[in-house]
């Protein structure tokens, strides 16, 4: 008796087995999408492919796929991530190195399932957990546009990930954990133009790719949607009611934001916020608004909008009437007054000359009120470059101030410009940021 019974339990744990290896075969297993010859540019619509572009902008795909001092689109781009470095796919229409002999079918499935042409699975560096929510009009439009891009022929380097992660084969557990497949849905009770800006920042504008927390395995914790991440060592500031300037955002100052990377009232566009902008400022007005009424919608109710429409945000302190000398500050001596003077004081003192050139007042900037001091700390160790080179610059100070001036300028500025609390040790903070800049 014992010996059937015996047989019987081994029986169902083989059973088992194979029904789990088959289960697990099945989601690993993607087929190779046959080959196709190049499409023609002159095959496509070019009002398809001027539709393709505007999308391609909001993707932000140049960004990504584009080397320094490389190619348009031929990778290559070193891409940083607590598991290691990936480098860029090649998405020119290059046939043996880029994605020339790609169908639409090839691509979208890599866009929405994350699968290359050949069934490898990809990495999430390409934010198909974003991409997934894509109409296949507009991937029909990315796709045309990409189709008749100058190939270019050229291998990306090998990724450098932590051991084990290069096989690929375990991206298709990740997927089943945290790929969300299907389109973005409506809101019937809000506008059309908040429709279309939801769909924008969920889909191609991968907003929450930056803008949501992660967790251990890296997919985004979708409980904190927009509720502040981190990229590419800067952080990622929230983009709901728990941003530290959320009651000083409307729709009118994240649109110009948004395209200048400058917005009145607000600090610059700094890290990899920077070429976010430069890419809004040649998407057409209507997408952008779009994108700003409902990212505004998300930071403040309704009311609170309308309310901000038609009155002037109040800074806690407006530095045109301010003489930071004579403010209070736990930071008040004159070695620091003099490195202020020196170091900021041409851009940033009150009635300084290249304060009128659109620079924000230090009094507005967000990043000298947030809890953590990365953000500030960035900036003044990486400088903020304009958008496309339109308005003003702030250079690195990283080759010309030691950590410890670095911490006194930065506890300088929250003191007087600001009602926040000093940021406690920020002179290792510093430190610490340079290091990891370095690396």
């Amino acid at each position: 008796m014992r010996r059937i019974q015996s047989k019987a339990l081994l029986a169902s744990f083989s059973l088992a087995a194979v029904a789990g290896s088959v289960i697990a075969a099945a989601i690993i297993y993607a087929p190779e999408i046959k080959p196709v010859e190049r499409p023609l540019p002159t095959s496509f619509d070019p009002g398809e492919v001027a539709k393709g572009a505007q999308l391609a902008s909001i993707g932000d795909c140049i960004v990504c796929h584009t080397a320094d001092g490389g190619r348009p689109f031929a990778g290559a781009r070193a891409l940083p991530t607590p598991f290691g470095t990936l480098y860029s796919d090649n998405i020119t229409p290059d046939e043996k190195t880029g994605i020339g002999n790609w169908s639409f079918a090839a691509f979208r499935r890599a866009m929405v399932n994350g699968v290359a042409r050949d069934g490898s699975h990809l990495y999430p560096a390409l934010p198909y957990e974003h991409f997934t929510h894509v109409d296949d009009a507009d991937l029909r439009a990315i796709y045309a546009f990409l189709m008749t891009r100058q190939p270019v022929e050229q291998v990306q380097p090998k990724n450098d990930l932590l051991p084990g992660l290069g096989f690929r084969p375990l991206l298709a557990g990740w997927k089943l954990l945290f790929l969300h497949e299907g389109p973005s849905t409506r809101d019937p009770a809000r506008s059309a133009e908040w429709n279309r800006g939801k769909y924008l920042v969920e889909g191609l504008g991968h907003c929450g790719g930056c803008h949501t927390p992660r967790n251990i395995l890296g997919g985004e914790e979708r409980s904190s949607d927009l509720s502040g991440g981190i990229a590419e060592g800067w952080i990622a500031p929230a983009l709901d009611k728990s941003n530290p300037s959320a009651d000083r955002w409307d729709e009118a100052s994240l649109f110009d934001y948004l395209t200048t990377g400058i917005a009145g009232g607000h600090s610059a566009a700094g890290g990899p916020m920077g070429p976010v902008a430069e890419g809004l400022s040649t998407v057409n007005d209507a997408d952008v608004q779009a994108i700003a009424v409902y990212i505004a919608s998300r930071m403040k109710p309704e009311s609170a909008l309308q309310k901000a429409a038609s009155t002037v945000a109040t800074l806690p302190r407006d530095v045109a009437s301010q003489d930071p000398a004579s403010s209070k500050s736990t930071i008040a001596h004159p070695a620091t007054d003099t490195l202020f003077a020196g170091a900021c004081g041409g851009c940033h003192m009150p009635g300084a000359p290249m304060q009128v050139t659109g620079r924000p007042p230090l009094s507005a900037v967000s990043d000298l009120r947030m809890t953590n001091p990365r953000n500030a700390i960035q900036a003044v160790l990486q400088g903020v470059a304009p958008p496309s080179g339109r308005g003003p610059a702030m250079p690195g100070f990283a080759d010309i101030l030691t950590d410890q001036q670095i911490a006194d300028l930065l506890g300088y500025a929250r003191a007087h410009f600001t009602d926040a609390s000093p940021w406690p040790d920020l002179t290792a903070e510093v430190s610490a940021i340079r290091k990891e800049d370095a690396r």
